[in-house]
């Protein structure tokens, strides 16, 4: 199975591209996966919530294909320990899913259409992080469930 993290926007800061860096060359012993970053949307200032959502849906579904199992990365999605992560995530690999993507939305969150299309919502933690950060915090719980799944010592280091 691939995986893959997309994301609105680029990253800014460069000690988080190092930590995503870092994170995706680990993840690549592991799985094939990829991480996309999808372009901030223009003049923002002058558009709506609601038009921004549906500009970044708009974004997000030109590279999604049917067969995708799309997983939103949402503070109000289902929550998991990283043990709990990792049983779910080995219970997708048992199934007949070939790609699978999560997706950090933008600041407003996610349009409906897409909220209807995923398969599941995941909360990283009740807390609210900046959507760069997410972007390493991701990648290492992702990570950590490989390693929690390969019964190696990472997530008891």
């Amino acid at each position: 199975m691939k995986s893959s993290l997309w994301a609105i926007g680029k990253t800014r800061e460069s000690w988080i591209q190092q930590g995503m860096n870092e994170y995706l060359k680990r993840l690549n012993k592991y799985l094939s996966f990829e991480y996309k970053e999808f372009p901030d949307i223009k003049g923002r200032s002058s558009i709506s919530e609601k038009e921004i959502k549906k500009k970044e849906l708009e974004l997000i579904i030109k590279h999604l294909k049917p067969s995708y199992q799309l997983i939103l990365l949402d503070e109000n999605g289902k929550s998991f320990n990283s043990i709990g992560l990792a049983k779910w995530w080995q219970k997708q690999n048992l199934s007949s899913i070939q790609h699978q993507v999560f997706v950090i939305g933008g600041a407003y969150g996610f349009h409906e259409d897409l909220v209807r299309r995923s398969q599941i919502k995941i909360a990283l933690s009740p807390m609210t992080f900046s959507h760069q950060m997410v972007r390493v915090i991701a990648l290492e719980q992702i990570y950590r469930a490989q390693t929690i799944i390969k019964g190696e010592p990472y997530h008891h280091v």
